[in-house]
């Protein structure tokens, strides 16, 4: 039992994972033929002179981004309708039929080079509008296709798959051949991160709502992640039970209580994904979403060892909607005020200490200055350790109050201790706060703990 610990606390993210935590906060642009149909999901029987934005401007996309303070940008290269953005070979369904004649996926890339974000791209397994759908011909035209954007449009920071299928035109379903589409990945975009419902590199959450797991655990079983790398041996009851009902969409998948049965374990962390409106293409009728929800996923995702995915969905003039600007530059702001100024503050290991439990004091140099987060972040690289963790506030006379409670840290916890929504502060003299002294108490983990970072703001 204390080897097979020993084991999980060792699994490793790679280097690609690493560049992608610290990409954290990215845009997801849902745009095709479904802009102008008003629809989610379209038939693929759509006209291509239907799709028509006059006014394409992927630089305001870029912009947008940049001022809500993301890192990158995932494209919708092609969704189930199987319409492309990009005039490929393999199709008459793009936009070298369109209105506009324009390669919205080569616009978008340099775009975003010009403004010094990440690019990327999503691509739909299923595709509507293909003869070859639901034949083993298909996966050549997938593979021919997802080579055509793999090598045509400079560096790609994430290949993003979902798992939707449906019948072809014989009634049969197509079976996906994801392990060849890794291969392409890897040799042509080796340092993309692949999001997929199995790994390899990113998972799906479970939920569209932006919401993470009470633990979010980025070392997983084997069996949920399929495509993902195996760092361990088998936990000790690995032949005692089985761990098939595992699915994203499960709460607990990390935890102790399903390792133990896994036949090995992968690290394969989650991203939130959502949309700043309640659809993921543009609905005139739609609102985007209140700044306080915003706010809240933020803290959910990037703030609980996930990153986040926010869908901004051009209109039809090829634009990013003006009311879904106002709201970024808002949640832009309010991020600034509650997390874009690091108090002033020493960090020491509290001695003796233990290397699965130790403590670490936070010594605020200024004690009215009102401490709302304080920020944890274990060091990945040597694997996610932490289990469980308490902050507290230490009294003059010795005695602590606990502020938060915690599960897992992995690459940063946002711990809140008051709510701006709120006006309220737990640390400010009135309440009963008066030194300026934290205390963090990690309780449980599986192995030495390394953090690299503790900052309160």
């Amino acid at each position: 039992m204390r080897e097979f610990m020993k084991q999980a606390a060792a699994v490793k993210p790679s280097a690609r994972q690493l560049a992608w935590y610290e990409t954290a906060f990215y845009a997801f642009i849902h745009f095709g033929v479904n802009t102008y149909t008003d629809r989610e999901w379209g038939t693929g029987n759509e006209p291509e002179e239907i799709f028509n934005p006059a006014g394409l401007d992927c630089d305001q996309w870029v912009d947008t981004v940049k001022t809500a303070g993301m890192k990158g940008m995932i494209l919708t290269a092609k969704h189930h309708d199987g319409f492309c953005l990009w005039p490929s070979r393999y199709t008459e369904h793009s936009v070298k039929n369109a209105s506009v004649k324009r390669d919205v996926v080569r616009e978008a890339a340099e775009a975003c080079k010009r403004g010094g974000i990440k690019f990327g791209f999503y691509l739909s397994p299923w595709d509507r509008n293909s003869a070859l759908y639901g034949t083993d011909a298909y996966n050549d035209y997938f593979c021919d296709q997802l080579t055509e954007l793999l090598t045509g449009y400079g560096d790609i920071f994430c290949v993003w798959f979902d798992n939707a299928c449906g019948e072809g035109p014989d009634g049969k379903k197509q079976k996906y051949d994801f392990e060849r589409y890794i291969r392409l990945i890897r040799k042509y975009q080796p340092d993309a991160v692949i999001f997929n419902d199995y790994g390899p590199d990113v998972r799906w959450c479970g939920n569209e709502a932006g919401r993470s797991r009470h633990a979010e655990w980025a070392v997983v079983p084997k069996e949920l992640c399929r495509y993902s790398e195996v760092q361990t041996g088998a936990g000790p009851m690995a032949g005692e039970g089985s761990l098939s009902f595992l699915y994203n969409t499960c709460e607990n998948l990390g935890s102790l209580d399903n390792i133990l049965y896994s036949g090995g374990l992968c690290f394969t962390p989650a991203e939130i994904d959502m949309s700043i409106r309640p659809g993921w293409f543009w609905h005139e009728k739609e609102e985007p979403h209140s700044l306080e929800k915003l706010f809240r996923v933020y803290l959910n995702s990037v703030g609980a060892n996930c990153c986040l995915n926010l869908n901004l969905p051009p209109d039809r003039n090829g634009r990013i909607d003006e009311r879904d600007r106002k709201r970024l530059r808002e949640l832009r702001e309010l991020l600034d005020r509650e997390l874009g100024g690091r108090l002033p503050a020493a960090v020491e290991k509290v001695l003796p200490t233990r290397p699965t439990q130790p403590g670490y004091t936070i010594r605020l140099q200024d004690t009215d200055a009102g401490c709302r987060y304080v920020v944890l972040r274990e060091d990945i690289s040597r694997g996610q350790r932490v289990e469980s963790f308490q902050i507290l506030t230490e009294e003059e006379e010795g005695k602590c109050y606990p502020l938060y409670q915690g599960t897992t840290i992995g690459s940063c916890r946002i711990c809140q201790l008051a709510d701006p929504f709120a006006g309220q502060n737990p640390l400010t003299r009135p309440a009963g706060y008066g030194t300026g002294r934290l205390l963090v108490q990690i309780t449980s983990a599986r192995d030495e703990v390394f953090m690299k970072g503790i900052e309160v703001y």
